[in-house]
């Protein structure tokens, strides 16, 4: 299991580091495909301050940038 978690957390990081642009807004959608977890999972951590959402109007967007720093805090 941990081999496979490697593999997918190497991945997952040569993926973001190929990204040119880090300050593109993501929608609520995306943010879950981009991190394959489940909307309640990002909600949580929204409200928990894991992530930083930004409001527009009624719509919530995170910041590539933003995202990839709490992942590398989460991984220390």
């Amino acid at each position: 299991i941990a081999e496979g978690i490697n593999f997918k957390l190497s991945e997952l990081k040569n993926e973001l580091t190929s990204q040119k642009s880090n300050e593109d807004l993501m929608t609520r959608e995306e943010t879950c495909k981009f991190l394959s977890i489940d909307s309640s999972t990002l909600w949580t951590w929204t409200n928990k301050g894991k992530v930083k959402a930004y409001g527009i109007g009624a719509r919530r967007y995170y910041k590539r940038s933003e995202i990839l720093e709490s992942l590398k805090l989460l991984k220390n």
